[in-house]
């Protein structure tokens, strides 16, 4: 029965060292089975926690502590598995299973205080030892790089604020443009977000954590705001194809193929290569009233609606499926053209900005 324990510690010592390996120090993003089944259990305590509640901004502060919770949870999980495998390695030599818990949490926290005699103690006292030490450095250096993926994905997110409205639509923003004269300057648009995408993709993969750490304020979420950048170059593409900067194509392109990287790593499954003439959940007729908003502000059109609606159906189908399971799984906020959410009851306002001039004080 000691072997037999002995054996099982081993074999949990290995599989806690792994995990922690695997989650902060191997980039590429694979998710744990530990990091999966913490996230999943906290999860569930906050859709317990958020059931009742039907106003999104509520739920919204609630849900906003739930990455705090996980990782609390997963470093305390790490703390516990550590110190039940050398409590079971100690077993064989303990004068009982009470005395190896405790000499197994003294040398975690406290860097070894031998109280089983031999070197075979000793040597899983000083192994236990140095594996605390090393999880703290990391749990160090994890947090502060979490923050500064978590800074530089909302800097983008919050200067769009004033490009996109209030959650993020794709067609506010080329109704934006065209009304304030700047179409031109959409190029440089995709292409920050063309970069943003890149970046996502690589810290998003790497650090699975970050999905759920939502963005500041009730109506803006990340990855709203990326499905509204993406809106605004398919339609972009689709309305005026001789003036759409190549900007919009690599912007689009960035865009699916970080979402789908990010599915990958979260094991989501997708369909990775879509035909273009499959539906979309933006009927013909909502494509058509977003077409008319934009044209009234004096964006250029090339296409037809139906011929226009066609191309775009063939550039959104590329994002979408993947887009609405994340938007899904995170709970984003409801914005216009992002699917259904679990709480199918909640509705946030899209807020557009009035054309206010001296001439036209009204808007």
């Amino acid at each position: 029965m000691k072997i037999a324990a002995a054996i099982l510690g081993i074999a949990l010592f290995g599989l806690t060292v792994s995990s922690v390996l695997r989650s902060l120090v191997v980039p590429g993003g694979t998710i744990t089975r530990m990091s999966k089944v913490t996230d999943q259990l906290v999860g569930a305590v906050f859709n317990l926690a958020t059931v009742r509640v039907t106003s999104y901004e509520r739920r919204n502060s609630v849900l906003a502590a739930q990455p705090a919770a996980v990782l609390f949870v997963i470093l305390g999980a790490w703390a516990l598995s550590f110190m039940a495998g050398a409590a079971l390695l100690l077993y064989p030599v303990a004068s009982g299973l009470p005395a190896a818990i405790e000499e197994a949490g003294s040398s975690l926290v406290t860097l070894g205080i031998v109280h089983s005699p031999g070197a075979y103690a000793t040597a899983v006292d000083v192994v236990t030892a140095f594996t605390g030490m090393i999880v703290v450095a990391l749990q160090i250096a994890y947090l502060p790089t979490l923050y500064s993926a978590y800074n530089q994905r909302e800097t983008e997110v919050t200067l769009l604020k004033a490009e996109a409205g209030q959650p993020a639509w794709g067609p506010e923003i080329l109704r934006r443009a065209a009304m304030g004269n700047y179409v031109a300057d959409l190029a440089d648009v995709y292409h920050s977000w063309e970069r943003w995408a890149a970046e996502v993709a690589e810290t998003h993969t790497s650090y699975p954590i970050l999905l759920r750490y939502r963005s500041p304020g009730t109506s803006n979420s990340w990855i709203i705001s990326l499905l509204a950048v993406l809106d605004a170059a398919s339609m972009h593409l689709a309305l005026a194809p001789e003036q759409a900067p190549m900007q919009a194509r690599l912007c689009v392109q960035a865009g699916f193929q970080a979402l789908r990287d990010i599915a990958q790593s979260l094991r989501i499954p997708f369909d990775p290569d879509p035909l273009p003439t499959e539906p979309i959940s933006v009927s013909r007729s909502e494509f058509d009233q977003a077409v008319a908003r934009i044209r009234d502000a004096g964006f250029p059109i090339e296409r037809d609606g139906a011929e226009a609606y066609r191309h775009f159906q063939g550039w959104r189908i590329n994002y979408e499926q993947v887009l609405y399971r994340l938007c899904y799984r995170v709970d984003a906020v409801p914005a216009p053209w992002s699917g259904a959410r679990r709480w199918k009851n909640a509705t946030v306002r899209f807020a557009t900005t009035p054309n206010r001039t001296p001439d036209n004080p009204q808007g």
